[in-house]
C-alpha cells in the first residue's frame, strides 16, 4: 500500500492491482505528458500531468464503487481501468490525437494491445484481471464501464476540478463528492439519484466555461496546431511512424523536433512561444456548412489556396476548424419522480448550454503576425466568409483586446 499527497484530492491510498500497476512504463510515462497539452504557454501553472490524472480518477473511481457496494473481482477491474485509462495518449495529450488517428485508426482509448503485453499485461494477469476486460471498461463499455468513460463518468468529475485547480481559474470547480453519492443504477444505467437536477446541470456549466475559457483559448488552440503541424511535417521527413510517435512522451517529441531539419523552426517558435496571430477568428454562421465540414485534405487545399492568394509561403498558413459544437453530457440521466430522464428533456438550461457553446465556437486562420492582414483578406475571400478584410482585422484585434486581458498575449 502507499498513500500520495495529491494537490487536488489530498491523501490517495493505493493498494492492490493499482499499487503494482504504478510504476509499470506505461503508467509512469504518463509523468512526461502534460494533462492540457500546449495550455501552458496560456496558463503558466498548468503543468499538471496525465499521471496525477490517472491517480485522481483512481482514487475518485475507489469512492464511486464503495458507495455502489461494488467489491471484489469487479472493483479491482474497474480500479485497473481507472488508473490505466490514459495510458494510450500520445505527447501531448488531446493535441496530436486526429493526426495519430487518421495514419493509425487508433484514438487514446483504443488500448487493447498496449494493456496486453508487456509488464501492464503480465501484472493484470498476476491478479487474475483480463487485459480484454480492462480495455473494455476504459472504453466505456458495459454497466461499470460508464463509471470509467461515459456522461457521469469519475475521468470528467477529476479532470475538470484539476484543470481548474492548475490554472486558477474558478470555472470547474464542482462538487465532485456530492455526484459520487448520488450516482446509482437503474437498469444498468449510471445515473443520478432523485433530486439531482442542478447536480448535474453543475457539470454541464463547468465544462461549457472552461472550454473557451482554457480548452479552446485562443494561444491555446494556435499553439496546438502549430504543433500539429510541425508533427506532420516530422512524420513526412524522417522514419518516424505515427504508431512509434503515440508511445513518445512530450520530451520525446520536442527533442525529435528540434533535432530535425525540417522542424527545427516550429520547435524554436514552441520553446521561445513565438506564436502565429490570428488573421481571422470567424464565429459559426460566418462560415460555410462546407467549410465547417471538411476533412483534412480539404482543409489543407484551402490553406494552399490562402497563402497563394496571400502571395506568401504555404507554411505561413494555418486553418483551424473546430468540431461543430456538441454537449454529450447533456444525455446524462437524472431520476425525477421516481423516471430515470434524460438531462435534455428535463433541465431548460441545457438549451441555453447549447446556445453559449456555439455562440463560442470559432474558426481560427493563423499566420505570423506580420503575414495577418495579407492572410485574413485571402482567407475570408477564398473560405467564403461573411465578412471583407476591414472586419476580420477589427474581429482579430478586438478579440486580441479581450481575451488577452483576462489570460495573456496570444
Amino acid at each position: 500500500m502507499k498513500t500520495i499527497k495529491d494537490s487536488v484530492h489530498d491523501h490517495i491510498t493505493v493498494d492492490g492491482v493499482a499499487h503494482d500497476l504504478l510504476d509499470t512504463p506505461e503508467v509512469q510515462r504518463l509523468r512526461r505528458i502534460k494533462q492540457l497539452g500546449t495550455v501552458h504557454l496560456v496558463y503558466p501553472s498548468a503543468n499538471h500531468t496525465r499521471f496525477e490524472h490517472s491517480l485522481g480518477v483512481y482514487h475518485l473511481a475507489g469512492q464511486a464503487l464503495s458507495h455502489l457496494g461494488v467489491e471484489g473481482r469487479t472493483a479491482r477491474r474497474v480500479e485497473a481501468a481507472a488508473l490505466l485509462h490514459d495510458v494510450g495518449h500520445g505527447p501531448f495529450s488531446h493535441n496530436l490525437e486526429g493526426l495519430v488517428h487518421r495514419r493509425t485508426g487508433k484514438y487514446h482509448d483504443d488500448v487493447g494491445d498496449l494493456i496486453d503485453e508487456g509488464v501492464v499485461g503480465a501484472v493484470l494477469r498476476d491478479h487474475d484481471i483480463s487485459p480484454s476486460t480492462v480495455a473494455d471498461l476504459i472504453a466505456g463499455e458495459g454497466q461499470f464501464g460508464q463509471l470509467v468513460s461515459g456522461e457521469l463518468d469519475v475521468d470528467r468529475m477529476d479532470y475538470l476540478v484539476r484543470d481548474a485547480h492548475h490554472t486558477g481559474v474558478p470555472y470547474g470547480t464542482i462538487d465532485h463528492g456530492r455526484l459520487i453519492r448520488e450516482l446509482t443504477f437503474v437498469d444498468g444505467e449510471l445515473v443520478l439519484a432523485e433530486g439531482n437536477v442542478q447536480t448535474a446541470e453543475s457539470l454541464l456549466i463547468a465544462r461549457s466555461l472552461m472550454n473557451p475559457t482554457v480548452y479552446s483559448q485562443h494561444a491555446a488552440r494556435i499553439s496546438k496546431s502549430m504543433l500539429r503541424r510541425a508533427a506532420e511535417r516530422l512524420l513526412a521527413e524522417t522514419d518516424t511512424t505515427a504508431e512509434e510517435l503515440r508511445r513518445w512522451d512530450d520530451h520525446d517529441l520536442m527533442a525529435a523536433l528540434r533535432n530535425c531539419e525540417a522542424t527545427a523552426e516550429d520547435a524554436r517558435r514552441y520553446d521561445h512561444r513565438d506564436l502565429f496571430k490570428r488573421a481571422v477568428w470567424a464565429e459559426i454562421d460566418d462560415a460555410p456548412d462546407d467549410l465547417i465540414d471538411a476533412d483534412h485534405d480539404e482543409i489543407r487545399e484551402h490553406e494552399r489556396a490562402i497563402a497563394d492568394r496571400a502571395g506568401v509561403d504555404p507554411d505561413c498558413v494555418i486553418l483551424d476548424v473546430p468540431d461543430r459544437p456538441s454537449m454529450t453530457e447533456s444525455s446524462s440521466r437524472v431520476v425525477v419522480s421516481g423516471e430515470s430522464r434524460r438531462l435534455d428533456r428535463q433541465s431548460p438550461l441545457v438549451e441555453a448550454l447549447r446556445a453559449a457553446s456555439r455562440s463560442h465556437w470559432r474558426l481560427g486562420v493563423y499566420a505570423p503576425e506580420e503575414d495577418t492582414d495579407a492572410v485574413g483578406k485571402a482567407a475570408a475571400s477564398v473560405l467564403g466568409l461573411e465578412m471583407d478584410g476591414a472586419l476580420v482585422r477589427e474581429v482579430r484585434e478586438g478579440l486580441h483586446a479581450t481575451l488577452d486581458e483576462f489570460a495573456g498575449d496570444g
